[in-house]
């Protein structure tokens, strides 16, 4: 719409999964958000017409789940605006998280960059067997490289090993590469990628991906000498890895199931478990759904129900129709499963969930990506696990974070002890893939005619105003509004859940700005001091009073801040409401885009220890804007409530093109100058 184009200038779909809010079961909840999210719902239906853009329903499936059985294919380039879209590198494609302004960019027709990553190789060898999936694959790496170990790097999978794993699983490996911070992650060609685009009917890109099968993939003396081509070399053997267990609170805190009971009593953490779930963007395919499938179809024959809740979440709706076709549905309904809409849902916190006591320590475990504090539910004393569907459907059925299906057993409601079988399932279902109404919709083939509508007194749609250009002068006298203490994801900074109702409606939305992050001189959240009065109150109110009047201010992070998904709000709040610097000891990839795109300073500590020295009353000054360059450090004076001062070194990562966008106050309005001029 700024760039003034017809059209958009690269193949591009939107996808409504983020709004279905789980409570009831699948009918009901998108019936609910259909009415409750109407006036969002027609406004990108309109617009996605107007610009050419194809629009997927709400219903209609995950982002990733879509992507991969409609445009995927290997040797291709991507990027969407979610951290997951790495998903499609299980079909060869190099598939890039980004925030929304650089998506925005590549629609206008902006060339998008990227700096060059470091490569990590995962060696495969083995054969998946009996209880361990895919899933346990990512779950160790993740406990191997942690949060921020693929952080600006690429992993590539490769071995006997990888060839072994089906397409869909692939995807669950690249997916959850996310969670380790990784650009991306993918696997070379194999003929389990032409199976599954023939599986999804595209039958003529598996005839060209095979003709081109040696060019995509590595070349075999990269293979034979990874350590000559790779920055890293993980290796891992199918054939002894065991099932995995990660958490509570961060994807990487890796256990081996049969070290997990222990790690539960010595912890202490709630045995009881409350809820399972399976589904999500990482693990909802018809093979998780199957495999999962099977375990509930002979926990009935042996009498055994779910003890805890129980939910199951398809990936698409051709996933949905043809595992309720091949019977599957049933057999989660016999054992007490509950059948959500085809949505992202509880894994980005869109549950309604059912709890006696909020404030009561609980433990819950999905087969989703993420685990972090309140991510689900918003409960700060859930305790949440990830794991395969396998392991999560096995645990569900037992009510207990203890069991080990390899080698416990359950009582069944006739009083006998019974023990569940190793999981069986299928790549693809045996008649093929069906669907009545897969949920999409073309664009017009002229848009010149269709009209957007917002309503000036909208409350969920805002049409956004151009952000001020940087003034031209250093930053003087700046306050601080937070020091965050520890993890700060972007579900700290922007919530989802929720808040997820006011992402088009940007002032609205800002309400929840960093209302998660621990403030480091009280441990508390949401409690930040407020100078003008003398008092403490919300961030977002404390920071509103600032830009009231006139008062630049400081956000200080941790490690790996912004970590999580690619939320590009968690960058458009602080903009929105007057933050001029975030300042932190190291940034996650995306976020730290998002932030130079929106026209703000990322700046990190030189001397990591000077994180120490930021107190709660500082005024700051930042130094060296005027001739700020590439590679050229900023200074910053600190000057203490005490009198004293201390002068600190920060380093950033800008170059000239990023430095333009501060410049003019943000990548949007560099497209807005250059739409004028075409005009």
């Amino acid at each position: 719409m700024q760039a003034g184009r017809p059209s958009v200038a690269v193949p591009s779909t939107v996808h409504c999964d983020h709004l279905i809010q789980a409570k009831a079961g699948a009918v009901a909840d998108l019936n609910e958000a259909v009415d409750k999210n109407k006036e969002v719902y027609d406004f990108l239906a309109s617009v996605s017409n107007k610009y050419g853009i194809g629009f997927w329903k709400p219903g209609a499936g995950i982002i990733h789940q879509v992507l991969l059985e409609n445009y995927a294919f290997p040797g291709g380039l991507m990027i969407g605006t979610d951290s997951h879209t790495p998903n499609a590198g299980g079909l060869g494609m190099i598939a890039i998280g980004v925030g929304g302004a650089d998506a925005c960019d590549v629609m206008a027709g902006l060339p998008w960059e990227l700096k060059m990553p470091r490569l990590i190789g995962v060696h495969l060898t083995g054969r998946l067997s009996g209880w361990a999936s895919a899933k346990d694959v990512i779950l160790k790496v993740a406990g191997i490289l942690t949060v921020k170990g693929g952080t600006d790097a690429i992993l590539e999978y490769f071995g006997d090993g990888a060839r072994q794993l089906s397409a869909t699983g692939k995807s669950t490996i690249c997916n959850m590469g996310a969670e380790i911070g990784a650009t991306t992650s993918l696997f070379g060609y194999d003929a389990s990628m032409a199976a599954y685009l023939r599986g999804t009917g595209r039958e003529d890109l598996a005839e060209w991906t095979e003709a081109l099968a040696e060019e995509l993939t590595g070349d075999p003396e990269v293979y034979a000498r990874p350590q000559d081509y790779f920055d890293q070399v993980i290796e891992i053997n199918l054939d002894e890895l065991e099932p995995h267990i990660n958490g509570p609170f961060t994807p990487d805190l890796a256990w081996p199931l049969s070290q997990f009971a222990e790690a539960v009593r010595t912890n202490g953490w709630p045995s009881k478990l409350d809820v399972g779930l399976i589904g999500s963007c990482t693990n909802s395919s018809y093979e998780d759904i199957s495999r999962s499938a099977s375990i509930a179809a002979q926990a009935a024959s042996k009498n055994l129900k779910a003890r805890s809740e129980f939910t199951i979440t398809p990936g698409s709706e051709m996933v949905r129709y043809t595992v309720e076709r091949d019977g599957m549905l049933e057999q989660f309904d016999a054992i007490g499963g509950v059948v959500l809409a085809n949505a992202c849902g509880p894994c980005i916190g869109q549950w309604a969930r059912h709890s006696d006591d909020p404030n009561r320590k609980n433990s819950i475990i999905t087969s989703f990506n993420r685990n972090f504090a309140k991510r689900n539910d918003g409960n700060p004393n859930t305790h949440a696990f990830v794991a395969s569907p396998e392991i999560v459907t096995a645990l569900a059925i037992a009510g207990d974070l203890t069991f080990n299906p390899l080698t416990d057993t359950l009582l069944n409601t006739e009083g006998v002890q019974v023990k569940l079988d190793e999981p069986q399932g299928l790549s693809f279902p045996p008649r093929g893939f069906a669907v009545e109404d897969a949920g999409y919709q073309a664009p017009a083939d002229n848009g010149t005619e269709v009209k957007v509508q917002v309503r000036p007194d909208s409350d969920r749609l805002q049409l956004l105003e151009p952000f001020s250009p940087w003034e031209g002068h250093d930053l003087m006298d700046l306050r601080l509004l937070i020091k965050a203490q520890g993890k700060c994801t972007t579900d700290h900074i922007s919530m989802a859940g929720p808040w997820l109702k006011f992402r088009g409606h940007l002032d609205n939305i800002s309400n929840n700005m960093l209302i998660g992050a621990v403030n480091a001189f009280n441990g508390q959240t949401n409690h930040v001091y407020n100078p003008m009065n003398e008092t403490y109150g919300p961030v977002p109110d404390v920071q509103r009073a600032f830009k009231a009047a006139g008062v630049g201010t400081v956000v200080v992070g941790d490690e790996n801040y912004g970590e999580g998904s690619s939320r590009e709000h968690a960058a458009m709040e602080p903009r929105h409401l007057g933050v001029r610097v975030i300042l932190v000891r190291s940034f996650a990839r995306i976020h730290e885009t998002n932030l130079k795109k929106q026209g703000m300073l990322a700046l990190t500590f030189a001397n990591k220890a000077d994180y120490d020295l930021i107190q709660e009353h500082d005024r700051m000054d930042l130094l060296g804007l005027t001739t700020m360059r590439p590679g050229q450090p900023l200074q910053m004076v600190l000057r203490h409530l005490d009198g004293s001062a201390h002068t600190i070194t920060l380093n950033h990562s800008y170059n000239e093109t990023q430095l333009a966008w501060f410049r003019a106050g943000g990548a949007l309005n560099i497209i807005r100058q250059n739409a004028g001029k075409a005009s």
